[in-house]
């Protein structure tokens, strides 16, 4: 039987340990800040972000939503986002995504004070994370990382395969994993013999929004699967990895939910309170 990887473990250690880091920041009068920004009412982005304002008030952190209405126009989310930018109590912004198709993201990303992103939308940001400059990538990828070196899985000399290629997962991840000496190959819709691919790889990262897509057949047996996806499907979460035929065939696994998610949400506060020493 495969080993599972619980993220809420891993994300118990972490919230921990940025309690303490609060905590000691309060004792010098630092109340640090995030500011999450939500247009529309979107139903998933509604429970996202009261997650967020939950664990931020957890850990000691003010968490300031600003929730905009769906026809707002873009100068005026460009403003809002101005003034969180000067803010001088908030240290992390995070806009919730999908916006409204009437809003541009690319331009949102451009607004965002650099070292208040915390989801590396900056163009700044993304380019010193492909150039290997920065390990402050988006908050999944960071999980996943974080959940590997929690059970001391190795990348180094490994064969990855990623499925999925977006910006806020699976090209990140690739530089990440990367930078930890892994041979990476990023697979999508194009790629061809998709199952032979992924079952040569040593560690898959499922990342590609299709329910239990990666079935038995595609895993090697012994190999390491990270499934980032979470559907909803007949009422129930499941991933992108089809977790009963897979578990037994796997070395490790991820649960969906309880897994990468999990942590997710606390690497949004780790961000927050990167400038921090500490």
């Amino acid at each position: 039987m495969a080993l599972i990887l619980e993220g809420r473990q891993v994300a118990a250690g972490v919230k921990a340990r940025l309690q303490e880091k609060v905590e000691a920041l309060r004792q010098q009068g630092i109340q640090c800040g995030l500011a999450v920004v939500r247009v529309g009412d979107d139903p998933a982005s509604r429970v996202y972000t009261n997650a967020l304002v939950k664990l931020a008030g957890n850990i000691g952190l003010r968490a300031d939503v600003r929730t905009l209405p769906g026809d707002m126009a873009e100068p005026g989310l460009l403003a809002v986002l101005g003034e969180l930018n000067r803010d001088p109590g908030i240290h992390g912004i995070l806009p919730m995504m999908p916006l409204p198709r009437h809003l541009d993201p690319d331009k949102v990303a451009e607004t965002i004070c650099p070292d208040k992103d915390v989801d590396s939308l900056h163009p700044l940001n993304v380019g010193l994370v492909a150039a290997g400059k920065s390990r402050w990538a988006p908050c999944t990828p960071r999980a996943v990382m974080t959940i590997l070196d929690h059970y001391s899985i190795k990348l180094e000399g490994k064969k990855v395969a990623i499925v999925g290629r977006s910006n806020v997962v699976g090209k990140p991840l690739f530089q990440l994993m990367l930078a930890r000496n892994a041979t990476v190959t990023v697979c999508h819709s194009k790629t061809p013999d998709l199952v032979s691919v992924v079952r040569a790889a040593d560690v898959v990262v499922a990342a590609v929004g299709r329910p239990e897509m990666i079935g038995a057949a595609m895993i090697k047996p012994g190999a390491v699967v990270v499934d980032v996806g979470i559907n909803e499907v007949g009422g129930r979460l499941v991933g992108d990895v089809e977790f009963a035929a897979v578990e037994p065939v796997a070395r490790a696994i991820t649960p969906v939910p309880g897994g990468v998610g999990a942590v997710s949400n606390v690497m949004v506060m780790e961000a927050v309170l990167r400038h921090f020493a500490g």
